[in-house]
């Protein structure tokens, strides 16, 4: 039973606590758009995506105005388009056609973006992963709401350094054919080791293959409730700290259990999963570098920020998983450099370095994510980057990615605007030292040990 302190407790967190419901994610398999010709694969994409989610951004809106929870984004996710494209594309430029398609599809839904220009190549590529993956940078280029992401490893299978070595290479192309832009592109590309099949947010977003036709995917972020509530306690021992981030992830996640059920109803889909994740946006006041602030860090980047984080994001997932039955994708805790005012904050005082990052990253949601780095960063560089990433995620048993932006003209001391949620960033610097001859060895880094669980 819900008692009205609870209901004024939630409306509090709503008008002055940056409580949103980040996204609502529509899931649609593609599998049975696969035919023999692009043409009539981009028919069967076009009509099924228009047909299923016709009234997806409505029914957000209707949901947002009637329980008065803002819903801010939202999305579909989509069958990995490798796998959709294998029958019929033989030419990265029929990948392409595939993407625009998608993007059409996108805006006559009125969907912010749309996630599954994807490959899923942790063991090996094949000829369709080897063609869509070559065709991303001229895909992100010509399009304004894709998204894509590939996967280039797991704690079952290691990591495939050829596909890593291949995406520093495309991390730069992207960065290259998006320059006018800022290097917008690469924005919305993420390399990834054990990605979820039910993430809803991007830029990591795709429809698994063991996923129904179609699922509601909902992802619910409120640092700016997590940071108010500490404020409270400031000085209090670890059991309150842990227990007051716990509870407040379970108010959190209830309020996304509600909008999850009634939007999947409404649009007759069934229920996927809630995606806990405190993701920040550039809005003051909604950060998670002002959460690990006031749990005692001068700075992110200080001695026992990976702590700290470790802390938060194990509480958030205590409290969301005892919220909804139905738990999934990234939960926990985002720290992108873009979108989060207080990293940025961090970074210009010299308290935050993209080393610190990757240490955060073995405890927190996902990766290093939206990290702006010189535009002459060499594609060897990033491929160094991406392979260490992946080695924390094969190792930990848990996702990691890699969504860097080496914008083209700019080097470090400069900021980027990206605008909106993807907010500005300085521009970072990177290890010097040359990691070539390690990335350009051939095959596969092996599973570890550990792996082997049969």
């Amino acid at each position: 039973m819900i008692n009205i302190s609870e209901v004024l407790e939630t409306n509090k967190m709503i008008l002055e606590e940056n409580l949103d419901v980040r996204t609502i994610t529509m899931g649609v398999s593609l599998l049975d758009c696969a035919k023999t010709t692009v043409a009539e694969t981009c028919r069967c994409i076009y009509e099924k995506l228009t047909s299923l989610a016709k009234d997806l951004v409505m029914t957000g809106d209707e949901i947002g105005r009637e329980f008065g929870v803002p819903v801010i984004n939202k999305r579909i996710s989509v069958t990995p388009i490798a796998i959709v494209g294998a029958s019929c594309c033989r030419r990265s430029a029929d990948f392409v056609r595939i993407a625009k398609t998608l993007d059409k599809a996108a805006k006559k839904l009125g969907v912010n973006f749309i996630g599954g220009y994807s490959a899923i190549v942790s063991k090996g590529m094949t000829k369709a992963d080897e063609l869509l993956i070559r065709s991303i940078p001229d895909a992100l280029a010509s399009t304004e709401r894709i998204c894509s992401s590939v996967n280039v490893g797991s704690t079952k299978t290691g990591i495939d350094m050829d596909a890593v070595r291949l995406m520093g290479e495309i991390v730069k192309a992207t960065a290259e054919k998006t320059a006018d832009r800022d290097s917008l592109g690469c924005a919305k590309l993420v390399v990834l080791c054990n990605a979820p099949d039910d993430n809803p947010f991007m830029a990591g977003a795709f429809h698994g293959v063991s996923e129904a036709d179609a699922v509601i995917n909902v992802g619910v972020s409120g640092p700016g409730v997590v940071n108010h509530v500490l404020k409270a306690i400031r000085g209090a021992d670890f059991e309150t700290l842990c227990e007051t981030i716990k509870r407040t992830a379970f108010k959190i996640t209830r309020v996304g259990q509600l909008v999850a059920q009634e939007a999947a109803k409404r649009l007759g889909v069934p229920f996927g999963i809630i995606d806990l994740s405190l993701a920040p946006t550039p809005a003051v006041g909604d950060s998670v570098a002002d959460i690990l602030r006031e749990i005692g860090l001068e700075h992110p980047g200080a001695p026992g920020t990976t702590a700290a984080l470790a802390l938060l994001n194990d509480q958030v997932k205590k409290g969301g998983v005892m919220a909804s039955s139905y738990v999934g994708g990234l939960s926990g805790a985002f720290i992108p450099v873009s979108e989060d005012q207080g990293m940025i904050d961090a970074v210009n005082v010299g308290a935050l370095a993209i080393e610190k990052l990757e240490a955060m990253t073995c405890v927190c949601s996902v990766g290093l994510d939206m990290i702006a780095i010189p535009g002459d960063t060499t594609a060897s560089t990033i491929s160094g980057i991406i392979a260490d990433e992946a080695a924390i995620g094969m190792v930990n048993q848990k996702t990691t990615a890699v969504r860097v932006i080496p914008v083209v003209g700019k080097t470090v001391g400069d900021t980027v605007e990206f605008g909106g949620l993807l907010g500005h960033a300085p521009v970072m610097p990177v290890n010097r030292f040359s990691c070539e001859a390690f990335v350009s060895r051939r095959g596969r880094i092996p599973a570890p040990i550990h792996s082997f669980k049969n």
